[in-house]
């Protein structure tokens, strides 16, 4: 089956490499020269199943009306800008602040997170692929108390559908990372992932683009993909710079850019782009100062990777629109935190910023699954910050789905028709 993936970031390319293993004839069409240049570029580099807490929650709503106004809040909410699209995702958003709501969405998003993990373990010791990956697990600092009491109630609930960790006391926090200790910062305690891992997804998402072109797949970079046409129940061309493509099947995983794709045949994503941004510091020296264990920091809501000789930095959230121009004073926040927890990890007034545009759902789910009422159209979107954590796992469902396999995990609640 000759199959188009729009789209060559983390969840494009992995689609395709899993196609490809499926025998389905396979191109991969993006923008970009080259594959995962845009939000797999340089984001925290963390594949945390532990981080699958949805962000609509029953406390969200006055947290974000706390941070209404604050250069420094962790999620910035631009309502007073003429953006529908942001306000009806806002109220779906909403729609999900129960605790029903949470629960069930927890589950699904820890469901797909945790076959995602085991798929990547069992793919790079079947390529041997090397992305400056490191498996010590993640840990979860907390600095308040009550913080962490909510994260060990978490930690019993998600315990219940597979996801083991560990709580830490602070002791114990600094021994697993002495990086901890030179910022100075007091610890209430911490939660231990010891099987989530880290990596540069930048550097993954181009091994396996290369590995699977060896394969046959074909990347077209530096094609523009304008819109979709549809012939009764089915996608007849993917409209592109290069002129109309053709295929028996199309997977839409072009990220924030899919709502636009799809909204051309009259299909409605809720996905929206949150702005997250990082810095990449290269570690002085022995790189003592640096962390070499993954740290979620929960009062700054940021998360740290070390990356060989690097140290990644990535955090908050600009729910604006789909400019990819940055804020300088989300970019110098970055900076400021991570010089806070490590301060002697490196000269960061030499870090490099970046930021990216993260696909949103409201629920913090992803959408996978087949279009309803499309015969040959496929998504694989909204992975929201869980891109890199979620994308070996999705690329293979959707293989599975295409190919008419059964799937290795139940797919219910993944698809659009939640909506």
């Amino acid at each position: 089956m000759d199959v188009l993936v729009l789209g060559a970031g983390l969840i494009g390319t992995t689609s395709a490499h899993f196609l490809a293993r499926a025998g389905h004839d396979v191109t991969v069409i993006d923008r970009q020269p080259g594959p995962g240049l845009e939000t797999s570029f340089a984001n925290g580099g963390q594949i945390s199943a532990c981080h699958t807490q949805p962000w609509a929650h029953p406390e969200t709503p006055l947290m974000a009306l706390r941070w209404l106004g604050r250069a420094d809040a962790p999620l910035v909410f631009d309502w007073a800008r003429w953006d529908p699209a942001l306000w009806v995702w806002g109220l779906r958003f909403l729609a999900n602040c129960t605790l029903s709501a949470y629960d069930r969405n927890m589950e699904r998003a820890v469901r797909v997170a945790l076959y995602s993990r085991s798929v990547l373990k069992e793919l790079r010791a079947e390529t041997g692929l090397r992305y400056d990956e490191r498996t010590r697990g993640i840990l979860k600092i907390y600095r308040d108390q009550g913080d962490f009491d909510k994260g060990l109630r978490a930690m019993e609930k998600t315990a219940a559908w597979g996801l083991r960790q560990s709580a830490c006391p602070a002791a114990r926090c600094l021994e697993l990372e002495p990086a901890l200790a030179t910022g100075g910062v007091r610890l209430a305690g911490g939660i231990l992932a010891a099987e989530d891992e880290s990596g540069d997804a930048h550097l993954f998402t181009q091994g396996l683009a290369a590995l699977s072109a060896a394969k046959g797949v074909r990347f077209l970079g530096e094609t523009t993909i304008t819109g979709l046409r549809l012939e009764g129940r089915r996608v007849a061309e993917v409209l592109t710079s290069r002129g109309p493509l053709r295929a028996d099947t199309i997977v839409l995983a072009a990220g924030s850019f899919s709502p636009g794709l799809a909204r051309t045949i009259g299909l409605r994503l809720p996905v929206y782009p949150a702005k997250g941004y990082s810095i990449t510091l290269d570690v002085d020296g022995a790189g003592q100062g640096a962390p070499t264990l993954s740290i979620t920091d929960e009062a700054s809501k940021m998360v740290y990777s070390r990356l060989g000789q690097r140290l990644r930095a990535a955090g908050t959230a600009e729910l604006a629109g789909w400019s990819l121009t940055p804020n300088p004073a989300r970019a110098a926040l970055i900076r400021r935190e991570a010089a806070r927890l490590f301060p002697k990890a490196g000269d960061y007034a030499r870090a490099r910023d970046w930021c990216g545009l993260r696909p949103t759902t409201p629920d913090s789910v992803p959408i996978i699954g087949k279009a309803p009422g499309i015969d040959n159209l496929f998504l694989n979107t909204g992975h929201g910050t869980l891109g890199w954590t979620m994308a070996c796992g999705s690329g293979k469902l959707i293989a599975d789905l295409i190919s008419g396999r059964a799937t290795d995990i139940d797919t219910t609640g993944l698809g659009l028709d939640r909506f």
